[in-house]
This record gives C-alpha cells, sequence and structure tokens, in this order.
C-alpha cells in the first residue's frame, strides 16, 4: 500500500500537468488518506516489534555487564587472597603472587569473552527471529565458515586450545623452570597461544603451546641434588662416609644452604665399584630449582675437606695417565689395523698392481 502511494505520487508529480488541478488535488487527497489508514492499522504491530527489539537489547547488555562484572570481581578476589599469603613467611614458598594473578587474569579473559559470545550472539538470533528471517541459511553458512575457518587456522586454533588447559590445569607458571622438550628454561610469561621463557643464556624462547607435546616442571614440589664421588679402590669406606656425613651435616647448618636444603644430606653408598675407583653417592632435597647451586657448593666443600683428610678424589683418565706406584707408566697398546693382515681386503685394495713384464 505504502509503496502504491508514492508511485501515485511521482505519476502525479511526473504527470500532472495533464490532468485537472482538481482531480489531482482529490487523487492526492485519496492516496493520503489510503497511506495514514495503512500506517494507522500497521503502527501497533511496528510498535510491538522496536520495543521487542530494544527489550533484547537491553536485557543483552545488561545480562553481559552483570557477567562480565561479576568474572571481574572473583578475578580481583584470587588476587587479593594470592598476595595476602604472598606476604606471610611460608607463603613465598607455596604460592608464586605475579604466577597467580597471571593465571587468573587469563582465566577471566577467556570467561568473559565466552559470555560475551554466547549472549550478544543469542541476541542477535532472536532479534533475527523477530523479523521473520529464515535462521537456517545462515546458520548453514555460518556453519560451512566455521569449518573453513577451523582447517585454515587449525594451528591457531590448536595453540589456544592447548593454552586454555594448560591454565586451567596450573601445569607450570611464571618463575618455573622447565622442559618444554622444544626449549627449556624460566618461564617468563604465558599465554594463551605462546609462551616464553628465558633460556640459561639469556635468550627468549617463544614457544607455541600446541608444539608442548610433553612437558617437566623443575619447580613443582622439590628437588633432588645427586653427587658422585669417585676415590681410590684402597681408600678406607667408614672414613669416606663419616666425611661426607660431616660436609653434609656442616653445610645444612650454614646460611642460605640451611633454607634451601629440605633434608639431611645422605650418603646413598657405593653406585659402582671398579679395580681402580669406586663412585660413591651422595644425595640431598632441595628447594625447587636450587639443585644446581647445591650440587655446585657440595663438590667444592667435599674436594675441600678430602684435601685436609689426605683422601684423594680420582678418576678413570687420572688413574691411566698417573701409572704405578713406582712412577713406570703402563706402555700403550696400540689398537689392532686392518693392514697388518696382508689378506684383508684393506691390503689387497692397498697393493700395488703388478706391471705386465712381472707377469710374464
Amino acid at each position: 500500500m505504502f509503496l502504491s502511494v508514492v508511485s501515485t505520487l511521482s505519476t502525479l508529480s511526473a504527470g500532472g500537468s495533464a490532468k485537472d488541478p482538481v482531480n489531482q488535488l482529490d487523487d492526492a487527497q485519496q492516496k493520503a488518506t489510503n497511506a495514514a489508514g495503512w500506517i494507522e492499522e500497521n503502527w501497533s504491530a511496528w510498535l510491538g516489534i522496536g520495543l521487542r527489539v530494544v527489550l533484547i537489547v537491553v536485557i543483552a547488555t545488561v545480562l553481559r555487564h552483570v557477567i562480565r562484572r561479576t568474572i571481574t570481581k572473583l578475578i580481583e578476589r584470587m588476587n587479593r587472597s594470592a598476595q595476602a599469603v604472598d606476604r606471610t613467611a611460608l607463603g613465598g614458598l607455596l604460592v608464586n603472587a605475579e604466577r597467580r594473578r597471571q593465571r587468573s587474569e587469563a582465566i577471566g579473559s577467556v570467561l568473559r569473552s565466552v559470555a560475551s559470545f554466547l549472549i550478544m550472539g543469542t541476541a542477535a538470533l532472536m532479534i533475527l527471529g523477530i523479523f521473520e528471517i529464515d535462521l537456517a541459511p545462515l546458520l548453514a553458512s555460518a556453519g560451512v565458515a566455521g569449518v573453513a575457518l577451523g582447517f585454515g587456522a587449525r594451528n591457531l586454533v590448536t595453540d589456544f586450545l592447548s593454552g586454555v588447559f594448560m591454565i586451567l590445569e596450573d601445569q607450570y607458571g611464571v618463575g618455573d623452570s622447565v622442559d618444554a622438550g622444544v626449549a627449556s628454561g624460566e618461564v617468563i610469561e604465558v599465554g594463551l597461544r605462546v609462551t616464553k621463557l628465558r633460556g640459561d643464556n639469556g635468550e627468549i624462547w617463544y614457544v607455541r603451546n600446541g608444539e608442548v607435546k610433553r612437558i617437566g616442571n623443575l619447580s613443582q614440589g622439590w628437588a633432588t641434588a645427586g653427587v658422585d664421588v669417585t676415590v681410590r679402590s684402597d681408600e678406607n669406606l667408614a672414613k669416606v662416609r663419616e666425611t661426607l656425613t660431616e660436609v653434609g651435616a656442616a653445610m645444612s647448618k650454614e646460611e642460605p644452604w640451611n633454607e634451601r636444603l629440605w633434608g639431611p644430606v645422605e650418603v646413598l653408598g657405593l653406585d659402582a665399584v671398579y679395580l681402580d675407583q669406586m663412585v660413591i653417592r651422595v644425595s640431598a632435597r632441595t628447594m625447587p630449582g636450587k639443585a644446581l647451586g647445591v650440587e655446585r657448593e657440595l663438590r667444592w666443600r667435599i674436594k675441600e675437606t678430602f684435601d685436609a683428610a689426605g683422601i684423594r678424589i680420582v678418576g678413570r683418565m687420572l688413574l691411566a695417565a698417573e701409572g704405578d706406584e713406582d712412577g713406570s707408566a703402563a706402555p700403550a697398546v696400540a689398537a689392532p689395523s686392518a693392514y697388518a693382515s696382508t689378506y684383508s681386503p684393506q691390503s689387497i685394495a692397498a697393493s700395488p698392481i703388478p706391471s705386465a713384464g712381472m707377469n710374464k
């Protein structure tokens, strides 16, 4: 009806000069009356549709704001509790505030994004349904586009999903020393797609979360420091054990090793016995990430104490170079050669070819 009124008015404007002005005025009045009647008949439906659309938008906006605000409040509460524990004496060993903050922020970001997508997507579908738009082709097209995007960006999706599960499961965090297979070092940032590691030489590794097939966290729970001490086979084992025990007891009473050692230094016993030497295993449970420093300090103290006690730390190569007690070194024996036998393939291939005159 509205289109017919518009076309009539345009016709009147184009060819109005050919008609009587009175008839033109009557026709225009009739068309305007019909348009006004059509609008009067349908305005209530328009108003109802508009109110429903506005109501859906308002409810979706308020619900989205409330849910995002609630998630933000929960994340802030988690961060405050982590900071409160971090101020205590034991909090430094149990909670890493920066690790907890980054983990909670990442989880909050994922939850807010998912909530916004679900709420606004549902509202958009409801609005399209109000206008009586067929959603079946739209949903089918969206499904095809999603499949194409999934195949095209499968690495990105894999990295994102792997990062989400790594954060939710708390496999590692900021400050942890990890071995990710493709790289190892200290974690300096955990993201949904990429994890940053600081290597031993100061380099920064950007590891995609989807490429991590296994992860070894060296900073969770506790670590073990192990030292192998090699002495001569004729040393007194009781004296060696007593000396090692004294070294461990003295080290566990000094700063800062009394905090890094979470257990006594134990002499586990003989790890290997050879004709010219013995290997004694020394072990201790330490703070996570401090095992390497404890091992170095333990070797230093063992060497100094053994030198003072007259116990020699030796190795297999050193014994071979020293020779016998009277100073005569053992004669060196060359490895057998393939050229020693005249019938070996190497000797035959290296022998000169006889001339024709010699064959005669």
